[in-house]
């Protein structure tokens, strides 16, 4: 079967916008404590200094003040701060404030919740070489910010991109019929690979799920008209089970009436009175006993007896 990737639908999806890096929750704390350090010391400038002097100093402390205050950060309770000191690995800070030492230290915040990257459609060949456009979702988590920022670049580009050839190459190794029957065994075995990988980035995969696995129109027209003819197959084989089942039931009916000779009377009063009072019913009534008498008759008059 060709690879024909133009008959697959676009499908229409809207994905989760990603979380930006990190919001600056210590700006508005830095402009507050900047004004207040600023309004203390041009009341005291304004008491004690010269006149000319004070417009030129008071621009000199600002500056001043601005780059102390610079210093300040302030990390969310889901955050974690890796702070680096001329290039090298300081310590992990955080959640809360923090200060970092303007022009000598740098901080990088890393998001410890559980992040979630969008897994786009992969195109892939199953073993008995069908096409067919999966994607997922990723969630992971990252357990060691230190990692996860010195030992890899990106970390959230690498393990999408780690994620996507796991994912090509595990139903790359499965029929048609597996991947359509046994996607949590997929999902856990992808886990499990990618998990393996990454745990040396300082990340944990929390779980992969598979969202779409789009087929070729042609290939689901197929796959229809065969499950339609599995559900009539079934519906023979039970209505001629059932069938089956009420003749046997019947024929045990008329052992039992045959063997009582009261059990036919009976079933006749119960059909007459089934039939109910009503005008486009007519019911001839004619007594059993005469057609017994009619049938030793006929046995009687029978050549031979």
């Amino acid at each position: 079967m060709s690879a024909d990737y133009t008959s697959f639908p676009v499908p229409t999806r809207q994905f989760a916008a990603p979380v930006g890096q990190h919001a600056s929750l210590g700006r508005s704390l830095r402009g507050i404590i900047w004004l207040v350090v600023m309004a203390i010391i041009a009341a005291v400038l304004y008491f004690t200094a010269d006149r000319a002097l004070f417009i030129p100093l008071l621009v000199i402390c600002g500056i001043i003040v601005y780059v102390l205050v610079a210093g300040i950060r302030v990390a969310a309770q889901w955050e974690r701060g890796i702070v680096l000191r001329l290039g090298r690995f300081l310590g992990i800070k955080g959640p809360g404030i923090m200060y970092i030492i303007p022009f000598v230290e740098y901080v990088r915040f890393v998001d410890m919740r559980v992040l979630t990257l969008n897994i786009p459609s992969q195109r892939v060949i199953t073993k008995d070489n069908v096409p067919a456009m999966i994607d997922g979702v990723l969630f992971f988590i990252v357990a060691d910010p230190e990692k996860a920022v010195i030992n890899i670049q990106d970390f959230q580009f690498a393990i999408a991109q780690y994620a996507q050839a796991a994912l090509r190459d595990i139903v790359g190794n499965l029929t048609l019929d597996e991947l359509l029957t046994e996607r949590e065994h997929i999902q856990n075995r992808i886990g499990e690979i990618v998990e393996e990988h990454v745990k040396e980035w300082g990340l944990h995969i929390d779980s992969i799920r598979l969202l779409d696995i789009n087929l070729p129109e042609d290939l689901q027209r197929m796959m229809s008209r065969q499950a339609a003819a599995e559900r009539e197959k079934r519906a023979n084989i039970t209505k001629s089970e059932g069938d089956k089942l009420a003749a046997n039931n019947l024929a045990d009916a008329a052992h039992t009436m045959a063997a009582s000779p009261g059990a036919m009377q009976l079933r006749s009063l119960q059909t007459i009175d089934g039939l109910g009072p009503s005008a486009s019913n007519t019911v001839v009534l004619f007594p059993v006993e005469w057609v017994q008498f009619l049938q030793s008759m006929q046995k009687i008059n029978q050549p031979g007896e």
